[in-house]
């Protein structure tokens, strides 16, 4: 699987004018599904995201990790949004090609798969809806954006 992670301040996915998932400070997470991807990669994907230590301590330094800010009293919100262009390629002219990404089921049920065992192992998980047309609003804090391909 490959996403795009920003730490934010706040971050809403907003589909037909509706807010459908919506967390304060946390992590946006940006999903693509890629062919062979399982259920396991995607239970990896989330180990990552619920241990990557991208908040800071009291010295500043990038030490705690999204489940540490939830021990400190913080909101410490995931918001999960599936996004199929992070498999885009543009090396053969200036029309990106999707084919690098899953096929739609596949995609669809790993994305949920994602979503259902990230609302089991942390308490404050939003999401936005696979497939549909999404504004994705956010303050990006730091700023701080990590791509990660998890194979």
């Amino acid at each position: 699987m490959r996403a795009i992670i920003q730490r934010v301040i706040q971050a809403k996915a907003v589909v037909d004018g509706e807010t459908i998932g919506e967390i304060g400070a946390g992590l946006m997470v940006l999903v693509c599904a890629m062919p062979g991807d399982t259920t396991a990669t995607a239970d990896r994907l989330l180990d990552k995201l619920l241990k990557l230590r991208i908040f800071e301590n009291s010295h500043g330094k990038l030490h705690h990790a999204l489940t540490d800010i939830d021990g400190q009293g913080l909101v410490g919100g995931l918001l999960l949004v599936s996004q199929f262009t992070l498999a885009a390629d543009v090396s053969g002219g200036n029309r990106p090609s999707f084919t690098a990404a899953a096929a739609p089921d596949d995609a669809r049920n790993l994305f949920y798969h994602l979503v259902a065992q990230a609302r089991a192992k942390h308490l404050v998980v939003a999401s936005g809806r696979f497939a549909a047309d999404t504004q994705v609003h956010l303050i990006n804090n730091g700023p701080i954006t990590i791509p990660l391909d998890i194979a």
